[in-house]
């Protein structure tokens, strides 16, 4: 009789053994799938409010560049925004208008290369590739111009012969 209950109670130790591992195994797989449903739920419902509320439009401001008479036609001035992009500000014209005057980033889509205005070839020049783009920012050689890429415009102004620029007041913080 020793023998069947040593039978038994190894049986009973196996059953009862088997629930508990079967009970954890149970409870890691529905942790770990309630823990995956959270975060896919969770993510969408950011996107979604993303979609929904989108953000605020960055503060923009009209900044001092220039009296407007001062700047010779065909010149330039390098600059800086308060947000650190640089931007380049070209006379075409001699009228004094707001029409003879050019803003643009100083910085080339292509790879983020400084662009410089060069008034004998009438054209902003990248070094890096040999990128060039007309007096209004449209590209005409090199790679921006195999990507049909263009110079960010900044709106201007010419108010009582002072010129004036918009431009955020954000920091981004990539730029040169």
């Amino acid at each position: 009789m020793r023998t069947d209950q040593r039978c038994d109670t190894m049986a009973s130790t196996q059953d009862s053994a088997q629930p508990v591992d079967a009970t954890r195994r149970s409870w890691v797989s529905t942790m770990a799938m309630g823990t995956g449903l959270v975060a896919g739920y969770g993510y969408f419902a950011n996107i979604a409010a993303q979609f929904l509320y989108p953000a605020a439009p960055d503060p923009r401001a009209w900044l001092f560049v220039a009296v407007a008479d001062q700047i010779e036609p065909g010149s330039s001035l390098n600059l800086k925004t308060p947000s650190g992009q640089p931007m380049v500000v070209m006379r075409q014209g001699e009228e004094g208008t707001d029409a003879d005057f050019v803003a643009l980033s100083g910085v080339c889509p292509h790879l983020g290369c400084m662009v410089n205005w060069e008034p004998q070839n009438n054209r902003f020049f990248c070094p890096c590739h040999n990128g060039a783009f007309d007096a209004d920012g449209h590209a005409i050689q090199g790679p921006p111009h195999a990507s049909h890429q263009t110079l960010s415009r900044f709106p201007l102004k010419v108010e009582n012969g002072l010129l004036f620029v918009q431009v955020s007041m954000v920091n981004s913080g990539n730029h040169a």
